[in-house]
């Protein structure tokens, strides 16, 4: 039986379903959606090879006229290069007003899919079925799409809700182990902004988790999901509360651009973000040293980053002044108050780079 949850948007209000064996139904829950025949499946080959069969034979059965277009790999997936393949792809697929583009695989995936349906034709019906932790509980979930920019990650996109979430826990089982920890990055992120009791849950269950326990994995997808909804459905656009979302994303986005986007994981480099977020709240008397602690130690144990490795300033200097929240010179950086709460302070970048920088966390 599957978790349900609802977005509440309004007239684009969707639902979220979390469960074991949904892809095989895929098909027959979307024949509810009033959508047109064809359909646009954006996956990569390792996903695919995974799960295409499977998703391919649910949507035939539910009516459907599937069409496979493949991505690189990583971020390399998230350029306007393959966003102008995957039209060609819409076109030749014959994907029409009322005709979905359905994003199977993690983030990234998930990001150009939904990047070519909110443009093509103006926009058409989005599907998120995402198959990686951190898709399921954090990038699959309110509508932010995008690809990036040389200068900088996610600077050209919109927003644009899916139609619906499938979140197949079954999916989880192929991942790499090193894709379960990054995504509980984010999962760990959830319970320093909302909810200390789910940190506390986290910190008494990590290795079940990690261990991939049914009941423990269904239990944080569906909170880490009800968490963000409640968010996006009081600020969808980020004009205020959406905000803190981006706890550790400062730092984090940072770190991926002067790495070139192959080194870490998005949840690895959260990570790092968010112990250089706890390390400057601490400094400025916000947050205590406990509950630094505490923090530090449950992305060590979840085997996340805490340092950052050896990084070149000039570059990374750059790279914060890229940071899509910056406002003249100041930085809009989400710091932890105490466990389940947080605040949107303005942080100069000198401030960053003094605490980045700082002997003890780079390069170690």
């Amino acid at each position: 039986m599957a978790g349900e949850l609802n977005v509440d948007l309004g007239e684009r209000t969707y639902k979220i379903l979390c469960g074991s064996g949904l892809l095989p139904v895929a098909g027959s829950i979307l024949r509810n959606l009033n959508l047109a025949t064809p359909c646009l499946v954006v996956s990569n080959a390792t996903v695919a090879g995974f799960y295409w069969p499977v998703l391919e034979s649910s949507l035939k059965a539910g009516g459907f006229n599937p069409r496979l277009a493949l991505v690189p790999d990583g971020e390399e997936a998230k350029t306007l290069q393959v966003a102008a393949s995957l039209y060609d792809a819409a076109l030749a697929a014959g994907i029409e007003r009322q005709a979905a583009v359905i994003a199977l695989g993690g983030g990234v995936v998930g990001d150009v899919a939904g990047f070519i349906a909110a443009t093509w034709l103006r926009g058409v019906p989005f599907i998120q079925v995402p198959t990686t932790l951190l898709a399921q509980v954090d990038s699959s979930v309110g509508g932010k799409v995008a690809v990036n920019h040389p200068g900088g990650k996610n600077l050209i996109g919109a927003f644009y809700q899916p139609l619906a979430v499938i979140a197949d826990l079954d999916t989880l089982a192929t991942l790499p182990s090193r894709e379960i920890r990054a995504g509980l990055a984010e999962v760990i992120k959830y319970g320093v902004i909302a909810d200390a009791g789910f940190f506390a849950y986290l910190e008494e269950h990590l290795e079940e988790a990690l261990a991939r326990e049914a009941g423990v994995l269904e239990n944080i997808v569906l909170r880490s999901c009800a968490m963000k909804a409640a968010v996006v459905a009081r600020d969808e656009r980020e004009s205020g509360l959406r905000a803190i979302l981006n706890f550790g994303h400062t730092v984090g986005h940072a770190v991926e651009a002067v790495t070139g986007f192959t080194a870490y994981r998005h949840g690895e480099a959260v990570a790092m973000g968010m112990v250089a977020a706890a390390r400057i709240a601490a400094r400025r008397g916000m947050f205590s040293m406990e509950e630094t602690g505490r923090l530090v130690r449950l992305l060590a144990r979840a085997g996340l980053p805490v340092n950052l490795p050896a990084l070149d300033p000039t570059a990374f200097r750059e790279a914060l002044g890229h940071d899509k929240k910056i406002r003249q010179g100041q930085l809009r950086m989400v710091l932890p108050e105490s466990l389940g709460r947080v605040q949107v302070i303005s942080v100069s970048i000198e401030e960053v780079m003094a605490q980045v920088f700082e002997k003890g966390f780079i390069g170690s």
